[in-house]
């Protein structure tokens, strides 16, 4: 599947805290090449979270248009969403964001399942086994470090071999080794199929690696390298 080219055309995102108004993203314009990868760094409540989740299309701009090829995301169904997403857009979340009734395979093959892939059961544990999980396969996100259900995240979003990634701090929870490794899978999932990759990072090595380095500040960009 073709990297899409990701557009951000004066986006904003606000929000109500009683009588005021919170600006989170203010009027970001942004263009991410098919197959580029860009870095997004800041400070914290610079908006960097925010920013990757519109162009995810898991919030909705209160001013501005998200496009993927051209096409605006932001007026989209929550099924048509749903399935843009499936089909072509890998998230990795902060947060994990794991099903704790699922054990750590059956949140890889989820997404799998869900796109129809053959043979899913032997890609979730090629997946895992990238992830050095090989042996905690049958274990649910509680039984696992944060470290751990860090990489089932990730090995969940590179199920599908998306086509956009974007990723919310990936190495944020991993040691040195395990970051390192984490770095590796991104560089081939790029390498091999061409993946456009937008990652909110802190880590000096995610960021240098990086073809561009966006720069966030009061939710507006502040410079680009």
């Amino acid at each position: 599947m073709t990297a899409p080219r990701l557009e951000l055309r004066g986006v904003s995102k606000r929000l109500r805290s009683g009588e005021r108004e919170l600006v989170i993203v203010d009027h970001v314009d942004l263009v991410v090449a098919p197959g580029e990868f860009v870095a997004v760094l800041g400070p914290s409540g610079s908006g960097k979270s925010t920013l990757l989740g519109l162009a995810a299309g898991l919030d909705r701009p209160s001013a501005g248009e998200v496009r993927l090829d051209g096409r605006p995301i932001q007026d989209l169904s929550e099924d048509e969403l749903s399935r843009l997403r499936r089909g072509r857009i890998g998230f990795v979340f902060q947060s994990y964001q794991l099903l704790g009734n699922l054990t750590a395979l059956e949140n890889v093959l989820l997404p799998l399942e869900l796109a129809g892939f053959a043979d899913a059961a032997r890609r979730g544990r090629e997946l895992l086994d990238a992830v050095g999980l090989a042996e905690r396969g049958h274990h649910y996100p509680s039984q696992l470090s944060g470290g751990e259900q860090q990489r089932v995240a990730l090995a969940r979003a590179f199920a599908v071999e998306p086509s956009l990634l974007l990723a919310d701090e990936p190495t944020g929870n991993l040691d040195g080794a395990t970051g390192a490794l984490v770095l590796d899978l991104l560089a081939r999932l790029r390498r091999e199929h061409g993946t456009t990759l937008v990652l909110v990072t802190h880590d000096p090595e995610v960021a240098a690696r990086a073809d561009r380095r966006i720069h966030l500040r009061d939710g507006r960009i502040e410079r680009t390298e």
